[in-house]
């Protein structure tokens, strides 16, 4: 999909607050709601805008403990088991594929260094997983997933 002048400008909008309403967007960017809320559900059907999402501070659920976890792998033949594992664990807030030591790289949340020691173990008996490399977050200054748009 051809992103034009007034899609950015939508997309930087919901990006600010992803509850804003159809006319607070229309009357900011100078166009019609009805244009608003089509050019939305556009968005969405192409697979451009991916979802709607609260972004929730972890400690207030008692979950205060952030990491990083290298996931390194034996062969990649294991590649596909580990993405499977990812999505399948609760604690693991994202999942990337990446360069470098490891295949995977996970950002997770638990409870406490306790349960993180838990969650290791299981990660390290994933299939194909040799080992693994944790950083533990002490503080984060910047939340949520924003694009630099234009």
């Amino acid at each position: 999909m051809k992103l034009d002048k007034i899609d950015l400008k939508i997309l930087a909008e919901l990006q600010d607050s992803g509850r804003e309403s159809a006319s607070s967007i229309a009357e900011n960017i100078k166009v019609s709601v009805p244009t608003i809320t089509e050019r939305i559900r556009k968005l969405q059907e192409n697979g451009v805008i991916l979802g709607f999402q609260a972004i929730i501070n972890p400690s207030d659920l008692g979950l205060d403990v952030s990491a990083i976890i290298t996931v390194i792998s034996g062969s990649s033949q294991y590649y596909k088991e580990v993405t499977i594992e990812a999505e399948k664990t609760r604690e693991v807030v994202q999942c990337f594929s990446t360069t470098g030591n490891g295949s995977h790289t996970l950002l997770v949340t638990t409870k406490n260094s306790n349960t993180l020691e838990e969650l290791l173990r299981r990660i390290q008996s994933w299939p194909g997983v040799t080992r693994t490399e944790t950083q533990i977050i002490l503080s984060s200054y910047k939340d949520g997933i924003v694009l630099p748009i234009k």
